[in-house]
């Protein structure tokens, strides 16, 4: 393990099988350019507070904007001899400018040094997160505009239970990503605070400038706390954690699409540009993308599940067991992000079929409800009451085998004689959907308004 940074008093070189569980830079090399803005903010606080000199600094700044290139353009050579990104960037560094690389770890370590570098990571794959989690939510509410009064039925266990309209069905999901938006929001205030120059674990006796470096990092504030800076990964917790939920959310919208598209339901349909065909079947047409994203769901959870298993047991400060935080979390966040942006193509190319949707509505005495509550408003009679008399109409209606709304008023009277003729008028879909305008209700007109709401809010989001 050639220029470890940590030779001194050991006098053998490491085993082999050691240096092979001890690398991390097959995946931490993605920290690279977090680590080098890193550096830079701590060489310039460490001249500004005369612990290095001004002209070392300039060396050290102009090396590392040197191996920030190197990566960027594919010329950097990286080597498993050299265990971690930190140790790349800092041999690297030697060579170009000499001695005075050795200055810039003074007042710091590898503990601060990685919870920094991955707060930074976490913060901006946050942010990213954010807008495409935006856009999501702008195509739904487009669509969800566009087909306000389309009339669909609204399930419960699967059963038909009563109409709702695909607008209204789509802005659930618009709701639902909100509030993971706020999830990842609250996660990236809470991490946005800086852990560097807390070193190891108790901090240093040189004359830093902690909020100096905290906030040429755009961090809030410096972490108050060494031992807490440097040993725990709850902002990883945190972020994987709304990443779950916001996945489940996105599962069950790819279930539904599943369900929707099949011919069974024949609901939605998708174009050849997110379906997929059969080997042998050539009449197939499978939405594999969203079973991938339901798949994936269980990838994005298996992180966290991860992550809470290496923290669970480790005492402070920090453990090696803490490198095992990264290449998971990489990996979900780029899942994630995957899954979004295939469920966000998926709903521009969705196309409903408003006439089998609107059947489908009429189907399985979906207006029972409405009778029910008709009644209450005609009669005065309690809900409880005027559910038993809607039970029977519907059995009475079944057994005659024909929809809610084609039963005549004699058989309903039959059931019992004070049912007006009035009723008549509010068994249809149609009617049962705009009837339901209390706030939060499925009307058209309250889906048009809330629709055009959250387009003008995501307008903002997106700086559109």
């Amino acid at each position: 393990m050639a220029n470890r940074m940590w030779g001194g008093v050991f006098g053998l070189a490491p085993d082999e099988i050691l240096e092979e569980i001890n690398a991390s830079i097959d995946f931490d090399r993605k920290l690279y350019a977090e680590d080098i803005a890193g550096s830079k903010a701590h060489a310039a606080m460490l001249a500004k507070q005369g612990i290095i000199s001004a002209q070392d600094a300039r060396k050290i700044a102009r090396g590392l904007d040197t191996i920030l290139s190197e990566i960027k353009h594919g010329k950097f050579k990286f080597s498993r001899a050299l265990e971690d990104i930190h140790t790349h960037v800092e041999a690297r560094l030697k060579q170009l400018i000499g001695p005075a690389a050795g200055r810039l770890h003074t007042a710091r370590s590898r503990n601060d040094q990685v919870a920094t570098d991955f707060k930074l990571y976490v913060r901006n794959a946050i942010d990213a997160i954010d807008q495409s989690l935006a856009a999501l939510q702008q195509a739904l509410a487009k669509k969800a505009v566009k087909h306000a009064a389309a009339v669909m039925p609204g399930f419960t266990h699967l059963q038909t239970a009563q109409p709702v309209t695909f607008g209204h069905h789509l802005l659930a999901y618009v709701e639902m990503l909100a509030r993971d938006r706020g999830r990842f929001a609250d996660a990236r205030k809470r991490l946005n605070e800086s852990p560097l120059g807390a070193a190891a674990l108790a901090g240093t006796s040189f004359p830093i400038d902690r909020h100096h470096t905290a906030k040429a990092l755009g961090f809030e504030r410096p972490a108050a706390n060494s031992l807490d800076a440097v040993s725990d990964r709850d902002f990883v917790l945190e972020t994987l954690s709304a990443a779950s939920i916001a996945a489940v959310h996105l599962s069950r919208l790819a279930e539904e699409i599943v369900v929707w598209a099949s011919p069974s339901f024949g609901l939605v349909k998708l174009s050849d540009r997110f379906t997929t065909g059969s080997s042998i079947m050539p009449q197939k047409r499978n939405p594999d993308a969203a079973e991938l994203i339901r798949a994936k769901t269980g990838r994005i959870i298996g992180a966290l599940m991860q992550m809470l298993v290496v923290m669970k047991g480790l005492p402070l400060a920090y453990s090696k067991d803490m490198q095992e935080d990264k290449e998971s979390t990489f990996d979900a966040l780029k899942t994630f992000s995957l899954v979004v942006s295939a469920m966000t193509g998926m709903v521009k190319d969705l196309e409903p079929n408003t006439a089998r949707m609107k059947a489908a509505a009429s189907e399985g005495y979906s207006t029972a409800t409405d009778l029910a509550d008709h009644l209450v408003q005609k009669l005065g009679i309690p809900f409880r009451e005027t559910h038993e008399i809607s039970g029977k109409i519907v059995a009475r209606a079944a057994k005659a085998g024909v929809p809610l709304d084609k039963l005549t008023l004699k058989d309903m009277q039959a059931v019992d004689a004070r049912i007006p003729k009035s009723v008549l008028g509010v068994l249809s879909v149609d009617h049962s959907v705009e009837s339901r305008r209390s706030y939060g209700g499925t009307a058209p007109k309250n889906v048009r308004r809330e629709a055009e709401k959250w387009l003008k809010r995501l307008g903002k989001d997106l700086g559109k």
